[in-house]
């Protein structure tokens, strides 16, 4: 099988997780690194034994380069995914795709005239317990889903701003709490409920309303299409990161996912049915371990020329339309409805 070279645009400390997958990939070697800190990003090219360019258009020129990987700010994803479509290259992208769901459409549209495919990084999907919770879904041996409920809270202080000034603007992070660090919780709620048909939430800035023009708390309720209701709090204002806590209640028992861990609940007993803890260190316990495999999902789809094996376009939308109705609600004081 022909190598597949891979450039990685950005190289923050999310970049890593991706340079560490590509390395367990057969047939894919890393070619470029982009970073617009000349002296970080040559001195990390050099380690990775790759080429480094400051200019990601520059690298799109390079005809050998097959797959682009965007790990970098918000406002920056829309412009380089099309503009890596437009050069034909495959596309995988951390989250969020775009910062509103209007962009969506433009995005879709470049990757039907490219006939290529785009990836986006939804890696909570597959950590062990979220994939053991979808089987148990799927079984129905719990009977009906009655009610999900997350609680999500997080440690983001003023420097985390600071010291990336893109952070904290609507302008260029296109929200804060939700659609940066929530929206992997708000993904995993949905895709358990069979989507989200409409919802009634709250946002607001508390500790940090000094530091940032966005929000670092919220809350919402909302009506799943499976029939289920659910409960959403999250919030960057806690003193560290707690992992994330969620139960979903059915009708002969519950799921609870708390620490890392998967129970199920039947009366009185309690069996462990998966764990998130991280068997080689890689990642942060709070992030879940699901990077690697999405990447290497990401690559099977182009092996078999499918967007069933990972996130593509239309499933990233769906938890970029629930941020938005929950930025909408809060202003509107209203429920919104969600038309995919």
């Amino acid at each position: 099988m022909k190598t597949r070279h891979v450039a990685i645009i950005g190289g923050g400390a999310i970049h890593t997780c991706h340079v560490e997958a590509l390395r367990q990939l057969p047939n894919v070697a890393l070619r470029a690194l982009v970073d617009i800190d000349g002296d970080k990003g040559s001195q990390l090219a050099a380690s990775y034994g790759c080429q480094f360019y400051l200019d990601y258009r520059e690298m799109l020129r390079d005809d050998a380069i097959d797959v682009v990987h965007i790990c970098t700010p918000h406002f920056l994803h829309k412009p380089m995914i099309l503009a890596a479509l437009a050069a034909g290259k495959q596309v995988f992208c951390e989250k969020p795709m775009v910062m509103n769901p209007q962009e969506v459409a433009e995005i879709q549209a470049a990757a039907t005239v490219a006939q290529r495919h785009v990836g986006i990084c939804y890696q909570n999907r597959l950590n062990p317990t979220s994939l053991a919770i979808q089987r148990c879904i799927e079984e129905g041996s719990l009977g009906a889903m009655r009610a999900i409920k997350a609680v999500l809270t997080w440690s983001r202080a003023g420097r985390y701003y600071s010291a990336s000034p893109w952070r904290g603007s609507f302008a260029t992070e296109g929200g804060s709490l939700l659609i940066n660090q929530a929206i992997h919780t708000l993904d995993l709620m949905q895709w358990f409920g069979e989507g989200v048909s409409r919802l009634k939430g709250v946002v607001d800035s508390t500790l940090l309303a000094d530091e940032i023009e966005t929000e670092d708390s919220a809350m919402a309720t909302m009506c799943f299409n499976n029939g289920a209701r659910g409960l959403f709090y999250a919030s960057n204002c806690h003193a560290s990161d707690s992992p994330l806590l969620l139960e979903l209640e059915f009708e002969h028992g519950m799921l609870r996912l708390a620490d890392n861990m998967l129970w199920q609940i039947r009366g009185d007993g309690h069996t462990r049915l998966a764990s998130d803890a991280s068997p080689d260190g890689v990642g942060k316990s709070y992030w879940g371990i699901g990077h690697q495999q999405a990447i290497h999902h990401f690559y099977q789809g182009l092996d078999n020329n499918t967007a069933v094996n990972y996130c593509g376009i239309h499933e990233a939308a769906k938890s970029l339309q629930i941020v938005n109705a929950i930025y909408q609600s809060s202003l509107l004081r209203k429920w919104v409805n969600i038309i995919e």
